[in-house]
C-alpha cells in the first residue's frame, strides 16, 4: 500500500512538472520577443539559408541540372538558338549553354562572405520588418543590400569562367554564323553582363525558397532561438 501511495505521489510529480513545463513554454510563447531574439533568430536563419542557397548554386550542375536556374539564350537571342538548331548545329548550342551555365556556378561559390557581411549589418528595424513581412522578406533584405557588390564580384569571375570554359569562343562562333544569314538582324549582346544578372536571379531563387521553408515548416527550425521567433505569433504577421 505504501508502495502504491509512494508510486502515486511521483506520478502526480511528473504530471506537476510537465504542466509547468508546458505552461512555461505557453508562457514564453506568448511573451514579446526581444530585440536580441529578432536579431539572433533572424541572423541564425539567414546565415543558414543563405550559406545554403550559395552551396547549392556553387555545386556542380546547380544551374545545369536545375530547371528553374539553368540559363537560357538571352531573350534577344532566342532566335539565334531557334535558326541554329534549325540548320543542323545544334551541338554548338549545346556546349555553349553548358558553358554559360558552368560560369554561373563558379561565381555562385563567392556569395556568402557578402551574404555575411550585410546580415552582420541588420538592424533591429529592420530585423522586425523582415520578421513580419511578407515570406521573401529577407531574401529581398539581402537583394536589396547585397546585390551591387555581388554584381562586381561576379562579373569578373563569370567573365574568366567564360574565357576558360570556351563559352566566349562558342558565342562568338554563334552569333558569326547567325550574323552572317541573309536579312537578318544582328545580334550584339553582352555575355558577362547577362550571365551575371541570371547568376544572381538564380542566387535568390535558392535563398528564397530556404526562407519559406523555415517560416512555413517547423521542422526546419533546428533550434531553440528559431523555433521561438519563427513560431511566434509575431512572425505569422507576413504573408
Amino acid at each position: 500500500m505504501r508502495l502504491i501511495r509512494k508510486s502515486a505521489v511521483i506520478f502526480l510529480g511528473i504530471l506537476f512538472f510537465a504542466g509547468c513545463a508546458e505552461l512555461q513554454q505557453i508562457a514564453m510563447g506568448d511573451r514579446p520577443l526581444t530585440n536580441d531574439e529578432v536579431i539572433r533568430g533572424l541572423t541564425e536563419a539567414l546565415e543558414v539559408g543563405a550559406v545554403r542557397a550559395a552551396d547549392t548554386a556553387s555545386e556542380r550542375g546547380g544551374f545545369l541540372d536545375n530547371p528553374d536556374l539553368f540559363i537560357i539564350f538571352p531573350p534577344e537571342a532566342r532566335r539565334v538558338e531557334r535558326t541554329l538548331r534549325d540548320i543542323g548545329m545544334g551541338a554548338l548550342v549545346d556546349d555553349f549553354l553548358q558553358n554559360l551555365n558552368r560560369a554561373a556556378e563558379d561565381a555562385a561559390s563567392s556569395a556568402a562572405p557578402v551574404f555575411r557581411s550585410a546580415i552582420s549589418q541588420m538592424t533591429i528595424q529592420d530585423g522586425f520588418e523582415i520578421l513580419r513581412g511578407p515570406e521573401d522578406a529577407a531574401t529581398e533584405y539581402l537583394r536589396r543590400t547585397t546585390s551591387d557588390e555581388l554584381r562586381a564580384l561576379f562579373a569578373p569571375v563569370i567573365s574568366q569562367a567564360l574565357e576558360d570554359e570556351l563559352a566566349t569562343r562558342y558565342w562568338s562562333d554563334i552569333t558569326e554564323t547567325y550574323n552572317q544569314i541573309p536579312f537578318v538582324q544582328p545580334v550584339d549582346t553582352d555575355l558577362t553582363s547577362y550571365t551575371t544578372t541570371r547568376a544572381l536571379d538564380g542566387l535568390f531563387t535558392l535563398l528564397a525558397e530556404e526562407e519559406r521553408q523555415i517560416r512555413r515548416d517547423p521542422v526546419k527550425r533546428t533550434t531553440d532561438i528559431l523555433r521561438r521567433v519563427f513560431g511566434h505569433p509575431d512572425a505569422q504577421h507576413g504573408s
